[in-house]
């Protein structure tokens, strides 16, 4: 069954309230079409209480609608005014609105009075409300002659302001003749009268221009009092102005200017009463006056402040609630309170209310035979009266209706006709104001009609309540129902709700919402229906939001803002900043999704929001931008409780720039001693703003002080103020004193001296005292100038002293310092390290031992011992060499070292010498011993020449070091195929005393691979190896050979690709030039590019050459493990020392770790056999480069 307006009014529920004013709105508009007979309805009015500025035309508004359009009447100050009577007047064309020409000629005086507006057709009148009518006044001031005015510091003063009397009330403020506002304060603040009041005065209070302006809005006027001169002087000045001055000058009080206790200036006495209407905004005011100056207190007796609806302004002397009702009447208490009493004033609070309307009442659309009512309910303090008027008459005295009857505030209708329309006026007044209504009854007998526009298409978002309208009238009311589709199925109100405006609310609208809905009318003369179209779109979303950010200030920010839309709407992105505009700066830059901020300043924090907006919905997404930077430094450096060895700074600290201070940095300043150079003093957490410093004696400080946040640290401030503490006797001694004699006969005393920030006075001197430390010697002292070295001369070489560095000034002498031991001067050791033995533990390896060289015969610090050891001769050499001796030390005291890297196979000597600081002592005898045979190095070389078809002539050198007696070569070789494969492997040994060997009976064009090494009875050496090729028979089956060998190569197919198309695209410009008419010389670039296939390779830079078959006979080069000359470079078969220690002086442990250094240059051997220069085979360099 389709839901019935009339059957039953649906109420909003709380989700819904936010279509109220929607709804409402549509209510209001529920009105009798224009084309249909109605009473008159006054649509506007000047206000009741109407100010007009008196250099402008009169206007007096009145507009309303009726059918017949209605007839305008006026009344002034009751009685009928004839407009056509006055030439000044006239009356808009279409409404009631009066014009009076004053700028022509008359004045505005001429026409204040009371005006009512009154709008007939033949259903009745309706009629305005009494529209007062003033104009403005901004009169002058009164002239005054003001004295000057004379006062004790610290008194009290009130200067009177008096403004005239305008209209509107003129707005009041205090200025100086620049037109620059008086500063005001707890002390010094202007009244709700406009007076300025003056809590006590001070001496900058003096000034001889405070002028009271008062300015009147309504005109743009501005008036200006005379100004008043107040001078504020002490009590000695006081009588001698007095004396000067008092046949022509106001003297203002006797109170004394000591300290007093407070008293009220505004209001008076102890109590007051203040009243007020509904809805206005209370103000209480209470100024005292006392010293110090009083702070004002505001408390509600029984009761509390309203929260949300209390203001303090005048810096607390006035109390302010918004929106007053009658539970805000009570009393109201001030106190004023300072160090020496309060005192309180009460002000009893009456809250009176003009009438206001509970129920207004409302347009009355009966059909013939029809009932109704019409309500007029009103409240008020006191309570208003109810009057009625019918069609502008007291209804006591207007025509009797049959159908109506009066009930108090009610007038009840029945059985209504169409004589019964008439406009009725309720009037409810109390003595502070009325309330007039119009409301008419229209007694119509009409069919429905749908008002609204017919297809009406309805766009919504998506979970969100749609309204489709159905405005409509008829008489008697019509019932309405709602249908979706073409098959007309009703609506129910399970899901729907229907509103008596006739409106469909789909609470929550989906996508299957979407459609055609009709709404019809029906009342018993007839039925009406109309269609309306519903759309559902995507919720427009954010789908990536802004998000905070903490940036430095000039560095770059972004912020991100993607937008999800319904296709078929456009949205329009726009970037907010703290809800307004963004700056117009060129740093400010949108791009796609992103707005950029470069170069970023602190102006630019605050809340950035990017809304998008279609026609049917918008999304926003803020975000907040924190700049932040290094702090501002501090200021207002203070030095203050100023002692000899301490002193409190205070500071100010600068801006944090958004980033919480956590220390601050103390830094000083020795202006006597170190100008310009700052030391740090002392740091304090970023919450304290006083820092107590300890202090040296007789320094010129100077302070500073630096703030540090998380971002960095501030530049420093400025400097505090000097402060020059007094002088003392040093609190420290000299450090670092050190006795060390440079020659065998002195003692050099060194020390670190005091800086002058340490000398803590004037005069710094140091007293050097010394003796022998086993001796029973006095002290011997010496007083010397600021220096840091003193040289005791005539001392025995090496002795223990015990030495003390005293500091002294003018003042006194520092603590007596602790005696530090030092030495005379040393000389060389005078005895050789005895018993020295030798133990060979390998062939590379020995262990030295010796016996220490008695302490005395050191004559100095033992640094360690150093051994010299050198090859004399190797065992399996006979020719003698240049003799390289090596040099280990071995710190300390120890007496047994090791001896790494020796040469297998040789003789060694070595001497054992003790070290000191001044040099090394005699070496002990020299001490030979012979290392064992260890196994040999590589040979020097291997070379292969000779190839034939089935031999190969191998060539060598020695090992170039044998380390021992060769007993044999070892010579293996194994053949590779084509494919790069080994064959079996071949093993041959050769007498020692062989350097060329041929192997017979190979494979001819084979490739082989040689190893070969030197033994000795200890072992084998380190291998060598070569690779050659046996030949064929001729020299074309080599070449066919060497070009098989070659084909096969990927790297040489490539080539051969190359150069095809490089023949190619060689061939196509011929083709082009003949074709044009060219010659070209193929036969001369033929001859000039043989075939590449029958060219050998040039080995220095992989091209091709002039082949030679000489070259079969050159040696085959090696493969790509031997050096490029054939040769292989013998092997250094000599343990580098570098491997047991650094530089020169290598150190080994007890147990022969290498903890020393050695010294001296080691002898390169020249490299034994023949080198060949021959140069490598082109076979040989293809299957090395593969």
């Amino acid at each position: 069954m389709p839901l019935k307006i009339m059957l039953k009014k649906k109420q909003l529920s709380a989700g819904r309230v936010p279509l109220l004013l929607f709804l409402c709105r549509m209510i209001s508009a529920l009105e009798v079409p224009l084309d249909l007979v109605q009473p008159p309805t006054i649509t506007q009015q000047s206000p009741k209480d109407y100010i007009i500025d008196p250099r402008e035309n009169i206007v007096i508004q009145c507009e309303a609608k009726g059918k017949p359009p209605p007839s305008f009447s006026w009344t002034r100050n009751g009685t009928h005014f004839d407009i056509d009577k006055d030439p000044l007047v006239t009356m808009k064309h279409g409404s009631g609105t009066l014009i009076i020409n004053i700028m022509a000629e008359g004045k505005a005086e001429t026409y204040e009075g009371v005006y009512q507006c009154t709008a007939r057709n033949e259903r009745g009148a309706a009629i305005s409300n009494n529209i007062v009518v003033r104009p403005s006044r901004s009169p002058l001031w009164t002239k005054e002659r003001l004295e000057p005015i004379i006062l004790r510091n610290g008194q009290s003063l009130v200067l009177p302001c008096r403004p005239p009397i305008g209209l509107p009330p003129a707005i009041i403020f205090w200025m100086d003749n620049s037109f620059q506002r008086l500063p005001q304060s707890e002390r010094v603040s202007q009244g709700l009268n406009g007076d300025l009041y003056f809590s006590n005065v001070l001496p900058e209070d003096t000034r001889e221009d405070y002028i009271c302006y008062a300015r009147f809005n309504h005109t743009q006027t501005i008036q200006q009092k005379q100004p008043i001169s107040l001078k504020v002087i002490s009590v000695d000045e006081l009588n001698d102005t007095i004396a000067a001055n008092l046949s022509d000058t106001e003297f203002y009080g006797a109170k004394s200017s000591k300290e007093r206790p407070p008293t009220f200036l505004t209001p008076e006495g102890s109590e007051s009463l203040k009243e007020e209407l509904r809805g206005n905004t209370l103000s209480l005011e209470c100024i005292a006056e006392g010293l110090p100056t009083p702070v004002i207190y505001w408390i509600k007796e029984d009761g509390t402040l309203p929260i949300n609806r209390t203001f303090y302004r005048n810096f607390k002397k006035t109390l302010q609630i918004t929106h007053v009702s009658e539970a805000d009447s009570g009393n109201y208490q001030c106190i004023a309170k300072n160090t020496l009493g309060a005192i309180h004033h009460t002000i009893s609070v009456t809250v009176k209310a003009a009438p206001y309307w509970i129920v207004a009442p409302k347009n009355l659309v009966l059909s013939p035979g029809e009932n109704g009512t019409l309500i007029c309910r009103a409240n008020g303090n006191p309570k208003p009266r109810i009057g009625w008027l019918t069609n502008g008459v007291p209804i006591e005295i207007a025509p009797d209706d049959p159908s109506r009857k009066i009930d108090g505030d009610t007038i009840i209708f029945s059985n209504v006709q169409e004589r019964s329309s008439a406009v009725y006026q309720c009037n409810a007044s109390n003595e502070y104001g009325y309330l007039l209504a119009n409301a008419f009854v229209n007694v119509l007998a009409e069919p429905p009609r749908i008002l609204t526009s017919a297809n009406t298409l309805y766009q919504v978002i998506a979970n969100r309540a749609a309204l489709l309208d159905c405005a409509f009238f008829g008489s008697p009311l019509p019932t309405i129902e709602w249908f979706k589709g073409t098959k007309g199925s009703a609506l129910h109100e399970d899901i729907y709700v229907l509103h008596d405006n006739g409106t469909l609310e789909i609470p929550v609208a989906q996508k299957d919402s979407t459609g055609t809905y009709t709404c019809v009318a029906r009342n018993k003369l007839g039925m009406a229906k109309n269609e309306v179209h519903l759309e559902i779109k995507d919720p427009t979303r954010i789908i990536k939001q802004p998000e905070y950010a903490v940036v430095q200030r000039g560095s770059k920010v972004s912020f991100e803002c993607k937008v999800k839309h319904d296709q078929t709407l456009i949205p329009t992105i726009m970037w907010l900043k703290d809800n307004g505009e963004l700056p117009n700066d060129e740093r400010f830059s949108i791009d796609k999704d992103h707005l950029v901020v470069t170069d970023v300043s602190d102006d630019d924090g605050g809340t950035y929001t990017c809304a998008a907006n279609t026609t049917l919905d918008s999304v926003s997404a803020s975000a907040v931008l924190r700049v932040v930077d290094v702090p501002n430094p501090p200021f207002d450096l203070e030095l203050t409780n100023q002692l000899d060895k301490s002193v409190q700074l205070t500071w100010t600290p600068g801006d944090d720039n958004n980033s919480p201070i956590t220390k601050f940095i103390i830094e000083y300043e020795d202006a006597m001693h170190e100008a310009g150079l700052w030391h740090h003093q002392a740091e304090v957490s970023g919450t304290q703003t006083t820092a107590q410093l300890k202090l040296s004696p007789y320094v010129n400080y100077s302070f500073r002080v630096m703030a540090e946040n998380r971002i960095g640290r501030s530049v420093p401030s400025e400097a505090s103020e000097q402060y020059l503490t007094k002088a003392a006797e040093p609190d420290l001694n000299p450090t670092a004193v050190e006795g060390l004699g440079t020659e065998p006969d002195n003692l050099v005393i060194t020390w670190k001296p005091l800086n002058g920030f340490e000398s803590n006075g004037p005069g710094l001197q140091y007293k050097v005292s010394w003796r022998q430390k086993d001796g029973d010697d006095e002290w011997t002292s010496v007083v010397v100038a600021n220096v840091s070295k003193y040289i005791v001369s005539g001392t025995p070489t090496f002795v223990p002293y015990l030495i003390k560095v005293q500091a002294l000034n003018d003042v006194g002498f520092a603590p007596e310092p602790a005696a530090v031991m030092g030495h005379s001067g040393e000389d060389l050791p005078m005895a050789a390290p005895g018993n020295v033995r030798v133990g060979v533990v390998n062939s590379t390896l020995a262990e030295v031992h010796w016996d220490p060289v008695p302490l005395k015969s050191i004559r100095g610090h033992l640094q360690g011992y150093r051994i010299y050891y050198w090859k004399t001769q190797s065992s399996s050499k006979r020719h003698r060499r240049h003799i390289e001796k090596k040099i280990l030390t071995f710190q300390g005291s120890k007496t047994h070292g090791m001896l790494p890297g020796l040469q297998p196979y040789s003789h060694y000597a070595l001497n054992v010498r003790v070290v000191n600081g001044k040099g090394e002592g005699p070496a002990s005898a020299d001490r030979g011993f012979h290392t064992p045979e260890g196994v040999p190095s590589a040979p020097s070389s291997l070379k292969i020449v000779n190839p034939t078809l089935d031999s190969l002539t191998l060539e060598w050198d020695p090992p170039s070091h044998p380390n021992g007696i060769l007993t044999e070569y070892v010579l293996k070789y194994q053949p590779i195929n084509s494919s790069h494969e080994l064959g079996p492997l071949v093993d041959l040994k050769i007498p020692a005393n062989k350097t060329r060997w041929t192997l017979k009976n190979l494979n001819f064009s084979t490739r082989y691979k040689f190893y070969f090494y030197a033994q000795t009875s200890v072992g084998s050496g380190s291998q060598i190896t070569e690779e050659a090729i046996t030949t064929v028979d001729e020299g074309k089956m080599a070449m066919a050979s060497r070009q098989v060998d070659i084909a096969t190569q990927g790297w040489f197919i490539g080539l051969m690709c190359a150069v095809a198309l490089l023949i190619l695209i060689l061939l196509i410009v011929c083709f082009i030039r003949r074709n044009k008419g060219g010659k070209y010389p193929v036969k001369e670039k033929e001859d000039a590019h043989a075939d590449p296939e029958i060219q050998p390779m040039k080995e220095d830079d992989g091209t091709f050459g002039e082949y030679s078959d000489a070259e079969d006979h050159k040696p085959l080069k090696k493969g790509s493990r031997t050096p490029s000359d054939r040769t292989v470079k013998k092997e250094d078969s000599d343990d580098s020392l570098v491997d047991y220690g650094e530089g020169v002086n290598g150190q080994f442990n007890e147990d022969g770790s290498f903890i020393g250094q050695y010294s001296g240059k080691k002898e390169k051997e020249p490299a034994e056999g023949n080198e060949s220069s021959e140069a490598p085979s082109p076979v040989n360099a293809m299957n090395s480069f593969v």
